[in-house]
């Protein structure tokens, strides 16, 4: 949608080549709001089903048998406890942010400025969702790097080692409480980077369907 609308004639009027004038005015930006507004929609539950595996993770009624926010002595260590704090936080944020700008529009210039897409609107919160959901991904990422270690002696699949050794090589596991902002921007840029999927392919051959 952003080639096509990039491409597209916007001018008013329009000179064209053979010296023919037109009035144009096809400068409404909608379709682009639209699917800015789309993709900010699907991306919530992507971060949405993320937070709640990290949620699953921690909970010891329900991750089959690790320790307690994934942390040996948790009634002493907080382990990732705070981490799904803020994964359930910026996914919440998520959600208000999904709400799509494209369908207001106030009028403006004396009532010239009748209908505008609000397609800026729509881009800052999608970059906002975008941001959001990555470091969602990365605290289950961290999280999922710590159950497996967790789980040793049993080894993990290729590809999931792959990750889970990317995460090891800039996170050392945690054995007790620690200040995690370093930990969450070191997996935040593997996420971003797309190195954690890279060491993933790497050890399948194969791109990651």
């Amino acid at each position: 949608m952003l080639e096509v609308e990039t491409n597209a004639v916007s001018d008013n009027p329009i000179v064209l080549p053979d010296g023919e004038i037109r009035s144009g005015g096809n400068f409404h930006g909608q379709p682009v709001a639209v699917a800015l507004d789309a993709l900010a929609l699907a991306l919530v539950p992507t971060a949405s089903i993320s937070e709640r595996r990290l949620y699953r993770l921690l909970d010891p009624a329900r991750n089959n048998g690790l320790p307690a926010f994934l942390v040996r002595r948790s009634g002493v260590n907080s382990g990732f406890m705070l981490a799904q704090y803020t994964a359930a936080s910026l996914v919440s944020e998520c959600k208000t942010l999904a709400h799509p700008a494209s369908v207001d529009s106030i009028a403006s210039s004396a009532g010239q400025e009748d209908h505008v897409s609000m397609g800026m609107t729509s881009a800052r919160h999608l970059r906002e969702v975008v941001a959001n959901a990555e470091v969602v991904v990365a605290l289950e990422a961290l999280a999922a790097a710590q159950a497996l270690d967790l789980r040793a002696p049993l080894v993990p699949a290729a590809a999931t080692a792959a990750a889970r050794d990317a995460i090891r090589e800039r996170v050392p596991p945690l054995e007790e409480d620690r200040e995690l902002g370093a930990d969450i921007a070191a997996a935040c840029d593997l996420v971003r980077s797309g190195a954690l999927v890279r060491a993933a392919e790497g050890a399948l051959g194969a791109p990651l369907a």
